[in-house]
């Protein structure tokens, strides 16, 4: 590649890095992986003669789909052997992310374990199609299906998250407000408040990836959870933050990060709660570039 070309094509890379990492990181619910993805997308980019290239940004969506997809199989059979429940890798996210209600329900923590259920073709055309608008033709070419196999492929997948997405959209003032009481809750070791946060049902997932402590299964029930919740250390220093495009706390310990913890909110109780301590999964949280649009 000629020296303009390289530049050309490295001044449409960067361009179209957020939506790429993005596209990647909703498919793989790895940061790390997607960046990984993003860095076999670049090395196939440079590889290409852009004169033949009609929609450049479609050509790179393409590239990082097929390279997301390859790693989305490696990771279904690493997960297999995974101890206690998996949780997506936290990724902090700026405040205009938040403001974009569908790709900020597409990134939360419910959501994207939903999107764990689906099929990868599936999941690939669903984020493709209802979150980034892609067309069918557009799809159909990244995941090597026919339109018309694409259009079958997105009305299964858009039933499937229907029936298990969160019942109700939560503005972003009530979502901090549950927060914040949910914070001062945790801190005071109020159990009564915690109770009544919490939903009847509400169930706690913790990651620890079989190094760091946590339940090896789902904590179900506001009694149980509360317990839980009420033993948390009084060293550890909680702060908000904004994570998968929704408030969050930040749980530290004698200085260093040990938690993530992401809320879901239904009805105005707190239904589900998401625990992040596998260190792998929090290494990239103090360094990382925060995402935006």
């Amino acid at each position: 590649m000629e020296p303009t070309e390289l530049n050309s094509a490295t001044e449409t890379f960067i361009a179209h890095r957020n939506l790429l990492f993005t596209v990647a990181y909703e498919l793989l619910g790895s940061a790390a992986d997607a960046e990984d993805a993003l860095q076999e997308t670049w090395l196939r980019w440079v590889g290409v003669d852009l004169a033949t290239v009609r929609d450049q940004r479609a050509y790179l969506v393409r590239i990082a789909t097929r390279q997301a997809l390859s790693r989305l199989r490696t990771l279904a059979r690493r997960k297999e052997s995974y101890v206690g429940p998996w949780l997506p890798e936290p990724l902090l996210t700026a405040p205009d992310v938040a403001e974009d209600v569908e790709l900020a329900d597409s990134l939360s923590m419910a959501m994207l374990l939903v999107l764990e259920t689906l099929a990868p073709t599936e999941r690939a055309v669903f984020v493709l199609r209802e979150v980034f608008g892609l067309e069918y033709d557009e799809i159909a070419e990244a995941v090597d299906k026919t339109p018309a196999a694409v259009r079958q492929i997105a009305h299964r997948a858009r039933a499937h998250v229907a029936a298990r997405r969160p019942r109700g959209a939560v503005s972003a003032a009530d979502t901090r407000h549950a927060l914040a009481a949910f914070q001062q809750a945790v801190e005071t070791g109020d159990l009564q408040q915690l109770l009544d946060l919490l939903a009847p049902d509400v169930v706690l997932l913790t990651d620890g990836g079989g190094v760091a402590r946590a339940a090896l299964a789902p904590i179900v029930g506001a009694d149980q959870v509360a317990a839980v919740l009420a033993r948390i250390a009084t060293t550890t220093v909680l702060r908000p933050a904004q994570v998968n495009g929704h408030p969050a706390l930040l749980l530290s310990l004698n200085g260093e990060l040990d938690t993530v913890t992401a809320l879901r909110i239904d009805d105005g109780l707190i239904t589900g709660l998401y625990a992040v301590r596998n260190p792998e999964k929090l290494a990239r949280m103090e360094q990382q570039t925060t995402l935006s649009r």
